[in-house]
């Protein structure tokens, strides 16, 4: 394990899945007051945050759009849905990283505030994201952005949901996607692989922690739709351009991989980047550590590629 990583994981402490309350209440002491992130790109970046109307046309929800404050020309756009297992997290969890995605990689970043289960199990918060990117399209001018340049991202659980969004682009004729940025991503619920059998004791997350995680999201559904659990698709034809990035001692790691050759034997172009060394969500949760900064480093080399920003 990365020196730096394993010194960090001493630390933390595993979320408790099944008990939301006290996940979220650990989740929430994991953050900084204030970040490097937000030191480091003071000036580039302004943010707001916006109401529009949720997935069911009556619920509210809030969505933060992050802008180049150089941004006079069109720039592409980035719709990111944060991580927590379904069941945890808020705009204010992956602040840091929308904030280098605008900075650094030139974009306009939509972060969508979707509902969380087991308040509200799927299909709430997938249809939500997707609410998120039409949402993001139908106001493009306003945003200055290019519709031609979309991304959708997200990790852990939000990589299910950008992954799942990208799913039902395709298959309901909505918006054009050029790039799905997939980072450590949650996609089969069935649990299968070697890491899922081999990880049941790692840091930060585990496949014990898996397990509760399905079963919080899912609310007793006997099999999960493709747009829960997108490795259940039966095709992954059409898809846009993908970027996965995987963890070494991340349970979730084999399902990523197993996903990336699929989207690559359906003839969809996929940059796969399998993280030595590195444990679940660990960009986020040590992320000045040099492993971490190399890792964001990388995505944002790769929306910029993929964008064209």
């Amino acid at each position: 394990m990365d020196p730096e990583l394993a010194a960090a994981s001493v630390l933390m402490e595993r979320p408790d899945i099944e008990n939301e309350e006290s996940a979220r209440a650990l989740a929430l002491s994991l953050r900084e007051s204030t970040s490097s992130a937000e030191r480091e790109t003071a000036g580039q970046v302004v943010f707001e945050d916006r109401e529009i109307v949720a997935s069911d046309g009556h619920t509210s929800m809030i969505v933060r759009i992050y802008r180049p404050t150089n941004s006079s020309r069109l720039r592409p756009a980035v719709v990111f849905f944060h991580g927590g297992a379904f069941v945890l997290g808020d705009l204010e969890s992956e602040h840091p990283r929308c904030l280098r995605y605008a900075a650094e990689g030139g974009c306009v970043v939509v972060s969508v505030n979707y509902r969380l289960a087991p308040e509200h199990p799927f299909p709430v918060g997938v249809e939500d994201c997707y609410e998120g990117l039409l949402w993001t399209v139908s106001h493009a001018a306003e945003l200055n952005i290019d519709p031609t340049r979309l991304a959708v991202a997200g990790s852990s659980a939000g990589g299910a949901l950008a992954a799942a969004t990208a799913l039902m682009a395709r298959d309901r004729s909505g918006p054009g996607i050029a790039l799905q940025m997939l980072l450590y991503p949650v996609l089969d619920d069935r649990m299968l692989t070697a890491s899922m059998e081999k990880f049941s004791d790692t840091p930060v997350w585990d496949s014990r922690n898996t397990v509760a995680m399905w079963r919080q999201y899912l609310s007793g559904e006997e099999r999960a739709s493709s747009y829960a659990a997108p490795a259940r698709a039966d095709s992954l034809v059409g898809l846009p351009n993908s970027y996965i990035m995987t963890a070494e001692y991340d349970p979730l790691r084999d399902e990523a991989i197993a996903y990336g050759l699929r989207l690559l034997q359906s003839g969809v172009s996929v940059e796969l980047h399998q993280v030595a060394g590195a444990y679940h969500g660990f960009d986020q949760l040590v992320a000045d550590a040099a492993i971490s900064r190399r890792a964001l480093d990388d995505q944002v080399h790769h929306l910029k590629r993929f964008l064209r920003a």
